[in-house]
C-alpha cells in the first residue's frame, strides 16, 4: 500500500541536525528536479525579500520565513515525519506509533512537496516555505515542474499495490496515476454526514486517524474493494463508487456526524 498525503503548511523548526543531503533523499529520479527547485527557492530568497514575499505568498507576519528558505542548505536537517505538523500530522501521531506500525508508514507513506516533489517520513529536511501553488521567477508553477519527472518515477514507486490518495487539490496536479495504476488508487474524501460537505479540520483529522487505524491494525489491502471493507472493519462509515471506466480512480466518501 502506498499513502499519498500532502505536507502541512506549518512545519517544525529545522533543529541542529546534520544539513540536507539531498543525494540521500528516496526517488533519486527526483533529484534534479529538486534541486532546480532548490536552487531557484534559495536565490530568491537571498534577494528582495518583499519580492520573495510576493511570491511565496507570505504575509508581513511570515517574513521569517523567507530568511529560513534562504539557509536551506546549511539548516539542520530532520525526519520529515517530524518536521510536517498540523492536523492531519498531529492524528497520525507518527512518534506514538508502536515500532511496527512506524515500519509500515517508513514503507508506505509519501509526502508530496513543492519544494521536494515527494518524500519518504524517514527523509531528513529542513523546514522550509514552498506550497505547490508557488510559480517560481525562472520555473513557473511548481505543480506543472514536477508533473514530467513525478509521471516517470511514481509509477515504478506504486508497484503493484493499492495507492491510497489523500492529497489536496494542489498536490495531486502534480502527478495523477494513469491506466492500470489508476484502477487500483482509491482517492478519498471525508464529508460531514448531516451536510454532505467537506470541512477542512475534520477532514485533515479524519484522514490522519484513518491512516493511522490503517498502520497500527497492520491493514494490507490490495486494492480499493479491499480497502473498502478494511476501513468499514476499524468502524468508519465509507461509500464506495467503482470507476465507470478502466484507467480511472476509485472515489471513496468516509462520513462523519461529529466535527472534531
Amino acid at each position: 500500500m502506498l499513502v499519498l498525503l500532502p505536507p502541512s503548511e506549518g512545519k517544525a523548526s529545522s533543529g541542529r541536525g546534520a544539513p540536507l543531503k539531498p543525494e540521500s533523499l528516496s526517488l533519486p529520479g527526483l533529484t534534479d528536479a529538486r534541486e532546480a527547485v532548490l536552487t531557484e527557492l534559495v536565490e530568491l530568497c537571498t534577494g528582495d525579500e518583499d519580492k520573495a514575499r510576493e511570491v511565496l505568498g507570505l504575509s508581513e507576519g511570515l517574513r521569517g520565513e523567507v530568511a529560513k528558505n534562504a539557509e536551506l542548505r546549511t539548516a539542520g536537517a530532520r525526519p520529515a515525519g517530524e518536521i510536517y505538523t498540523g492536523v492531519l500530522y498531529d492524528a497520525l501521531g507518527l512518534a506514538s506509533l508502536d515500532a511496527s506500525a512506524k515500519r509500515r508508514a517508513a514503507r508506505s507513506l509519501l509526502v508530496f512537496s513543492g519544494l521536494w516533489g515527494a518524500v519518504r517520513v524517514t527523509d531528513r529536511i529542513p523546514s522550509y516555505r514552498c506550497s505547490m501553488g508557488v510559480k517560481l521567477p525562472g520555473l513557473g508553477a511548481l505543480g506543472a515542474h514536477w508533473r514530467t519527472p513525478m509521471a516517470s518515477v511514481l509509477p515504478e514507486v506504486a508497484g503493484d499495490g493499492l495507492v491510497l490518495d489523500l492529497r489536496s487539490a494542489a498536490y495531486a496536479a502534480a502527478w495523477k496515476p494513469k491506466g492500470e495504476v489508476a484502477g487500483r488508487t482509491a482517492s478519498v474524501r471525508v464529508l460531514h454526514a448531516p451536510t454532505r460537505k467537506v470541512v477542512s479540520h475534520f477532514n485533515k483529522a479524519t484522514k490522519g486517524r484513518m491512516v493511522r487505524s490503517l498502520l497500527t491494525a497492520g491493514a494490507a489491502p490490495k486494492g480499493p474493494a479491499e480497502l473498502v471493507e478494511a476501513l468499514r472493519d476499524l468502524g468508519y462509515v465509507v461509500e464506495a463508487e467503482a470507476p465507470a471506466k478502466a484507467g480511472q480512480a476509485w472515489s471513496l466518501d468516509v462520513l462523519v456526524t461529529e466535527v472534531h
